[in-house]
């Protein structure tokens, strides 16, 4: 499974970014407007050292890109120790695969669509201005708002929203796929509408459609133990962590 994960995360990037070689990472560099990428051990096999990480660190701030790194743990053990070295802070976030038998019942308003809905935007955006699945207090009125200034963007991924009578969209979620790999991000609800399963249920109907779609599998990362909690009570089992690193505070 490890192989296939790091050939997933290889080369998702690829499709919209320009690549260097710094020793054993690969930078990926966001082309014209898009998501500003991170850096990645070179796959297959790549053991990254500490002037390795210093000398990507480097490039990203003459680039005026953010100082990021990303990897499996399973795959490339030694680079926590080392990018604790460079300075670096890490992210050890539980990532989780689908156990396709386990997938819940359909919830009657969760939808998978081709296209990315404005609402998609900002409801994600406002859900992750609040992190976690503590309920808060953003919800219909600020999304309503935000949606009043808010700009259409193209897409190659699938997205799900729950979108409840009389209340509109909820929470939302993407699906990107390399292959015969899915990877499920950006589940977010509104703080205000949490602690009502909606989340959950995104995340199943992504995973459902990618199956239904001919993936093989399914995966996604989560930001806390606490979240990852959500998303085993609708059928993914924690596999491993993927290592998220940024500059120490």
């Amino acid at each position: 499974m490890w192989n296939v994960l790091e050939a997933f995360y290889d080369s998702v990037p690829r499709a919209g970014a320009r690549v260097e070689e710094h020793g054993e990472l690969v930078l990926f560099l966001q082309a014209g407007d898009g998501y500003p990428y991170y850096a990645r051990p070179r796959f297959p096999g790549g053991d990254p050292s500490v002037e390795d990480v210093l000398e990507v660190r480097a490039r990203q701030r003459e680039l005026g890109v953010p100082e990021a790194l990303e990897w499996v743990h399973e795959t490339t053990p030694g680079l926590l120790a080392v990018a604790r070295q460079a300075g670096m802070e890490v992210l050890e976030a539980p990532l989780l695969v689908l156990d396709p038998e386990k997938l819940p019942e359909r919830h009657p308003h969760v939808r998978v669509l081709g296209t990315r809905p404005v609402e998609v935007t900002v409801v994600a955006e406002l859900a992750f201005g609040s992190p976690g699945t503590d309920a808060g207090t953003v919800g219909v009125e600020e999304r309503d708002a935000a949606l009043a200034a808010a700009v259409p963007t193209s897409t190659r991924h699938r997205h799900a929203v729950a979108d409840l009578p009389g209340e509109g969209v909820l929470a939302v979620g993407t699906a990107q796929r390399a292959g015969d790999v899915v990877e499920i991000a950006g589940i977010g609800t509104l703080p205000a509408a949490r602690r009502r399963g909606l989340g959950g249920a995104v995340t199943a109907e992504l995973a459902r459609d990618a199956l239904e779609r001919g993936a093989e599998l399914v995966f996604l990362s989560a930001g806390s133990l606490e979240i990852a909690r959500v998303y085993e009570r609708v059928g993914f089992r924690r596999a491993g962590t993927a290592c998220i690193a940024s500059p120490a505070s």
